[in-house]
């Protein structure tokens, strides 16, 4: 358990979160006291009006209209609390700030990537200034996958040919998880990422450093690349067997193709797998890497292949 959460709930990070925590609790202890009054009743009018003779029968009570009236009563007026409290929630939860900072999420398996309207792109790391409502239109390149943030209390699904959106306003900086919660197949349970929130004067200092070119030699920058945009989740660069191909001497080798052909691993044959990956797979593998255009520009592929390069 999170030692800053509940039993429940991990720690709060957004401005809506203490609001679903509280319609939580209300519910979980009405629930509670309702459950140990009628099983504490049950109990109790079992013991307390047991059999103790052929001679005694139960008293013909047909109703008791004060009785009747107080367990319909009192639910009903249970309910509207709920229902009126919650829906609120709901709109709050679902209705946009109109100055929010917007994010594309791209989502596919499996990972995730944001993309900023000042040029910067990241996988598995959203980073948003705090304090600062943020507007997230997502969808899906091949499945139906599903954003979820437990510290800020938001989910939404993300769907293949459309778009949905969410919104939320982080309270504190740090680092919080982010889970797909709908299964996506085999690397389902590797499509974790993380929100990283920042200072407004920290996060702009990150996004004038992120859309612009990087100034690590194309290997270094192919290295963090290999990181960051969570190749490591399909191609190991030990020779240890993963969903695609190992990286571990790939840059020259020969290899064999799922249509018989045999081809040798060289700049072409790495731009062309990265753009359309589902045109030259090989064999022993499933067809089942994304595309990375759009995600990747030529200078983060020419990083990529000078990496690939020096991984011997």
């Amino acid at each position: 358990m999170d030692p800053n959460g509940t039993l429940f709930f991990p720690e709060q990070g957004s401005t809506i979160a203490s609001e679903v925590d509280l319609l939580f609790h209300f519910v979980l202890y009405l629930s509670i006291f309702f459950f140990i009054l009628v099983t504490g009743g049950s109990f109790y009018f079992a013991w307390r009006f047991r059999k103790k003779g052929e001679d005694q029968f139960t008293p013909n009570i047909s109703h008791n209209t004060s009785l009747e009236i107080f367990w319909t009563v009192i639910p009903t007026i249970l309910v509207f609390i709920i229902f009126i409290w919650g829906f609120k929630t709901y709109l709050k939860m679902n209705v946009t700030p109109a100055n929010s900072m917007e994010v594309n999420v791209t989502a596919q398996k499996w990972f995730w990537t944001f993309g900023y309207k000042e040029g910067a792109t990241t996988t598995n790391e959203l980073v948003v200034p705090v304090n600062k409502s943020v507007k997230l239109l997502m969808s899906s390149q091949d499945v139906i996958h599903s954003f979820f943030v437990p510290a800020f209390r938001v989910k939404m699904d993300v769907l293949p040919n459309r778009y949905t959106s969410l919104w939320f306003e982080a309270t504190k900086t740090g680092e919080f998880d982010l889970f797909c919660t709908e299964y996506c197949g085999k690397g389902h349970s590797e499509m974790i990422g993380k929100v990283k929130v920042l200072s407004d004067a920290e996060f702009a200092s990150w996004l004038a450093s992120s859309s612009g070119p990087s100034d690590l030699p194309p290997a270094e920058y192919g290295k963090e690349l290999y990181k960051s945009k969570a190749c490591f989740t399909c191609h190991s660069i030990d020779g240890t067997p993963s969903v695609g191909p190992t990286f571990k001497g790939v840059f020259g080798r020969t290899e064999e193709l799922t249509d018989g052909s045999s081809i040798t691993v060289d700049e072409n044959y790495i731009r062309h797998s990265i753009l359309e990956p589902q045109s030259q797979v090989v064999k022993g593998f499933q067809p089942v890497m994304p595309t990375y255009q759009g995600v990747l520009n030529s200078q983060q592929i020419d990083a990529l292949i000078a990496f690939l390069k020096t991984v011997k």
